[in-house]
């Protein structure tokens, strides 16, 4: 049924029309770049020829802009546009938008996309009009022969040298059938010349691998500074709201107790226990939230016995096995402990998992990380859970982060970091 269906689907007419306006587009695009490049070439020579030539990769870049929105809209295919051109650092002008202009890539495969689709949009406007009229045109023969003075579609000379035409029914119906093959054959058809036309505008149009990196790094560096300002503001409204209060409260107590010194011994006595027991909470809380900060088990004794003490701390019973044949650089560690810190976390909060497992191990240059748990699953990092800015972090410094949580469970979530010796 799908055989069937394809010639009047929204897919094939729209690869239809984009083969069809492929071809007048292309031709004054061509026309224009070939002439503007020409001319500026042969202009070299002179002052004029280097602003026409920056002006001829203007174009260049229209005519990407245009053709990315005419693939968006009749293909389905969203390339992204390239990083627009910027000056170098310091240097401001005409002349340096110039420059930067003859040394942009993009613009050069833009050029290049207006010369080489040109001759592959003459190739496809030709073979699928062909094909798509011819097709509809035989089938629906039969409908509108009638309306012809004499026949028109020959067969061939029979043994007296005379032509015969398709005129008698089964010949009629014969030929339809052929008309239907060839329509039933020409969606195939059309989508083989929009695949070409898929891979010149992804291939020539879009950003650069380069581009590409540099627009994730910064997305990543983003991400990760956004993380850093929260977890600054974390710090501060859990000294504000802990440490920083109690030690309010402890100063207070210690103000009464030396007012009570003389005249009341036993109560100074009872104020100052008071402040002892405020001074040791006031510690442990200042330990724990240096513990959030950087632990001091990580930095002395290294990743695997700080994973032990994680572990041990987690409500969720959990076990670990570490495979690590030394100590990566500090920043890897560091990396590694907050990520497993935060889905142990999320484990205690959400899953309501009765075991989880930890395995770290080395593999080539990478540190793999692999979480489980038996909980509900249905982790999702658009869900809110954490797993959003643990993912941003990861790809700031080129990892990744795999989850596979079903509803209903088991949850396995992997880790990869860049595993990186230390100095």
């Amino acid at each position: 049924m799908h055989l069937l269906r394809a010639p009047l689907t929204a897919r094939t007419w729209r690869e239809l029309g984009y083969v069809l306006s492929g071809l007048p587009i292309l031709t004054v695009a061509f026309s224009a770049l070939v002439t503007l490049l020409a001319t500026s070439v042969g202009l070299l020579v002179t002052f004029v020829g280097v602003p026409l030539l920056a002006l001829t990769l203007v174009c260049a870049r229209g005519l990407g802009a245009g053709e990315r929105a005419r693939a968006r809209l009749l293909l389905d295919l969203d390339v992204p546009a390239p990083a627009p051109v910027r000056p170098r650092r310091g240097r401001r002008g005409a002349a340096a938008h110039v420059v930067a202009l003859l040394g942009n890539g993009a613009a050069w495969r833009q050029l290049l996309y207006g010369v080489v689709a040109f001759p592959w949009s003459v190739f496809s406007f030709s073979t699928g009009l062909t094909v798509w009229a011819t097709g509809w045109g035989m089938l629906t023969y039969p409908l509108w022969s009638w309306s012809l003075p004499w026949p028109v579609v020959a067969l061939g000379e029979d043994g007296a040298g005379r032509t015969r035409y398709v005129d008698t029914p089964a010949e009629l119906a014969g030929f339809a059938l052929l008309g239907l093959l060839l329509v039933l054959a020409a969606p195939w058809w059309l989508r083989g010349l929009t695949t070409v036309d898929r891979f010149l505008v992804a291939g020539l149009l879009g950003p650069t691998r380069l581009d590409a990196r540099v627009t994730e790094l910064e997305g990543g560096r983003a991400a990760v500074t956004d993380t850093a300002s929260a977890d600054l503001r974390r710090i501060e409204r859990d000294l504000h709201d802990g440490a920083q209060a109690r030690l309010v409260h402890l100063a207070m107590n210690l103000g009464i107790a030396k007012e009570n010194l003389t005249h009341d011994p036993h109560t100074a006595a009872r104020m100052v226990d008071t402040a002892h027991h405020e001074i040791k909470l006031a510690l442990q809380e200042l330990r724990d939230l240096a513990r959030g900060i950087h632990p001091a088990i990580l930095t002395h004794r290294g990743l695997g016995p700080a994973l032990q003490t994680l572990t041990t701390r987690c409500t969720t019973p959990t076990t670990l096995h570490t495979d690590l044949p030394h100590r990566p650089a500090p920043a890897t560690e560091s990396i590694a402990y907050f990520t497993i810190s935060e889905l142990l976390q999320n484990i205690s909060k959400h899953s309501h998992a009765t075991h989880a497992h930890v395995e770290l191990w080395k593999t080539d240059n990478r540190l793999l990380i692999h979480v489980t748990d038996n909980g509900h699953g249905g982790a999702n990092p658009h869900h809110g859970t954490g797993l959003t800015g643990l993912t941003h972090r990861l790809q700031s410094v080129d990892g990744l982060l795999l989850i596979h949580s079903p509803t209903g469970g088991p949850t396995t979530i992997t880790a990869e970091l860049p595993w990186r010796d230390p100095d």
